[in-house]
């Protein structure tokens, strides 16, 4: 976990230095997270904090829990993660196995938080491994629906088109990272769900 340290000692630093941690929504997660530059503003009614490391596992996420989320003392917990691990040749039932891990975690240190898993996206650049990205998701939604204030956002439905594939103006050109309406989607489904905050 060495590759991530560097980053993730400058969000320390961020956690630190935030005058005001109390009541934040808190969003956890990989470069998806990261890169969303507007989350201030795309959710200026409430008060959030963006602590997404670029590149990250959900193997990662929850290696670093301590170290990132514990400190933020959240209000709400909005995670993403997963397509990482999947890109790298995870199987589903391993990514399965991470979240649950980061769920014992979270019931152990914060087990009064509402937590948010916002579903695997299904991007283009990763499509030839939808059926993994698609369990993975549907695992996770299975062990969600056991655990009361646990949520699961479903992004995935919405950015496929009619014919059931990724909908390409919600990506950047890499085909990976989410473009602006990708963000403003999300920020649309998310705003459907006051709960989750």
């Amino acid at each position: 976990m060495t590759w991530y340290e560097e980053e993730v000692q400058q969000l320390e630093k961020k956690i630190q230095s935030t005058a005001d941690l109390t009541g934040r929504t808190v969003f956890y997660g990989s470069s998806t997270i990261r890169l969303w530059n507007t989350l201030e503003r795309d959710f200026s009614d409430k008060k959030v904090l963006n602590i997404g490391f670029g590149g990250s596992t959900l193997a990662a996420c929850d290696w670093f829990f301590e170290r990132l989320v514990i400190p933020t003392q959240p209000r709400s917990l909005i995670f993403y993660a997963g397509d990482n691990d999947l890109g790298d040749g995870r199987f589903s039932e391993e990514v399965f196995l991470f979240f649950s891990a980061l769920v014992t975690k979270m019931q152990q240190h914060l087990p009064e938080v509402p937590f948010t898993f916002v579903s695997i996206k299904p991007s283009p650049a990763r499509w030839y491994i939808i059926d993994r990205i698609r369990l993975a998701n549907d695992l996770i939604r299975q062990k969600i629906e056991e655990l009361p204030t646990y949520h699961y956002v479903d992004v995935f439905t919405s950015m496929l088109d009619s014919k059931g594939h990724p909908r390409w103006e919600l990506f950047e050109k890499d085909g990976l990272h989410l473009s602006p309406k990708g963000y403003a989607l999300w920020q649309q489904i998310l705003q459907q769900h006051p709960q989750i905050f």
